[in-house]
């Protein structure tokens, strides 16, 4: 097996400078020499026979596990090296054979009613809110921001894609708003002060995270005018002047994306708006990887634009604007990394060490997906009516060069 590996190895690591330890003791350096000096070791014979047959689900497996280690650099520095090979290369047959099955079995069997929807939010986001008090934003905002410049902080580039959504809603006084996916609240606040008596109503499915949006809401002084609840977004009736939804819909579920712009057509009032901001893949239509699906967001799915735009049309929406956003998901996943590594023994306190290798793989795996993948985020607007907004877009430039945020009570 160890020879194997070490053909694949070749095949993946031609540009950089990689040695390997095999469980046997024998080393072996992969690439071209070039770039940091990078080290790596199996632990054991049965790890590399893993990596070989599943490295899909295996390979982030045996990081956690302590059967792959890294002893010269970072995780993020291995990946980054086989991501950066990989790119504009076709997969191994094969790895393209498993690929197309586990993609093709997924959206067959997959079936994202509410409680199972329930089940696979509850995994990852309620976990203790004290873990993404670590590492995210003092809004605790867990999506991508926008990086208007290099320079930005990850509070600044947050406030930034909080302006440019706010904006895009061309929102007006003493209209009814609704955000699906509210999270811990920080967007619905923002939300709520942007524009005279409006009233906002939030909905998650996380019973951790509905708990401290409220809390923020109380102590914002907001409680009267934002409420957050427990409940899906096919149980929730309108209308509502506004919709927003933000890093929620990746967790809708393939099969139900009709279902989905449906409820947004019911939901939304005659000359509605809707914004909507998800991760996507700028190619065809692609899959979340095993591992991903299995330790950190169970039942999630990426769209295309063509997965999306189907749906809208055939629930007589109009798509109004689309903007795609390049690299600035890099650019928050590496902020959320260094933060992450700057507080690692509280996390390891919290949970131990395990987990804290399983993270430390999601955050490094998804920041190299967004520099050297597909990947990228639409925010779609969406309205009911050709009507419903100006004809230009000047509005949203002029909503974005107006101070729309005063402080709403950061997460402590």
């Amino acid at each position: 097996m160890e020879r194997i590996l070490s053909t694949a190895l070749r095949d993946m690591v031609r540009e950089g400078n990689l040695t390997v330890t095999f469980a046997s003791g024998r080393q072996e350096q992969f690439g071209d020499g070039a770039g940091p000096s990078l080290a790596v070791r199996f632990t054991d014979a049965a790890a590399e026979l893993a990596m070989v047959l599943d490295p899909d689900l295996r390979f982030g497996e045996l990081y956690m596990d302590g059967r792959f280690v890294v002893e010269r650099g970072t995780i993020f520095d291995v990946l980054k090296l086989f991501y950066a090979n990989a790119e504009g290369q076709q997969q191994p047959l094969l790895s393209r054979i498993v690929d197309w099955i586990r993609f093709s079995v997924r959206r067959a069997v997959r079936t994202n009613l509410p409680s199972r929807a329930r089940r696979n939010v509850a995994h990852h986001y309620d976990l203790d809110s004290r873990l993404f008090r670590l590492f995210l934003d003092e809004d605790m905002q867990y999506s991508c921001a926008y990086f208007a410049d290099d320079e930005a902080t990850l509070e600044e580039a947050q406030a930034e894609k909080k302006r440019r959504i706010v904006a895009k809603l061309c929102l007006c006084p003493g209209q009814s708003v609704l955000d699906i996916g509210s999270g811990w609240g920080g967007l619905a606040l923002q939300v709520a002060q942007s524009a005279p008596e409006l009233r906002v109503t939030g909905i998650t499915l996380s019973t951790e995270q509905l708990a401290v949006a409220q809390d923020r809401a109380a102590q914002a002084g907001l409680a009267s005018q934002v409420r957050f609840e427990l409940k899906d977004y096919r149980a929730i009736e309108g209308p509502f002047d506004r919709i927003v939804s933000v890093g929620m819909f990746e967790h809708v579920g393939a099969g139900f994306y009709g279902t989905f712009f449906e409820h947004v057509a019911r939901l939304l009032a005659r000359r509605g708006v809707m914004l909507l901001h998800t991760i996507g893949f700028s190619e065809a239509p692609g899959f979340v990887t095993p591992w991903l699906d299995k330790y950190i967001f169970p039942g999630g799915d990426i769209p295309s634009l063509s997965d999306i735009v189907s749906p809208i049309e055939k629930a007589g929406l109009v798509i109004s604007d689309v903007e795609v956003m390049r690299f600035h998901y890099a650019l928050t996943l590496r902020e959320w990394s260094k933060r992450f590594q700057a507080r690692r023994t509280e996390a390891a306190a919290l949970y131990d060490e395990r987990f804290c290798r399983m993270w430390e793989f999601y955050l490094a795996a998804a920041e190299c997906s967004f520099w050297h993948e597909n990947l990228v985020v639409f925010q779609i607007q969406l309205a009911k009516s050709a009507h419903a907004l100006p004809r230009t877009r000047r509005y949203m430039e002029q909503a974005r060069a107006v101070e729309l945020f005063p402080h709403a009570g950061a997460v402590g």
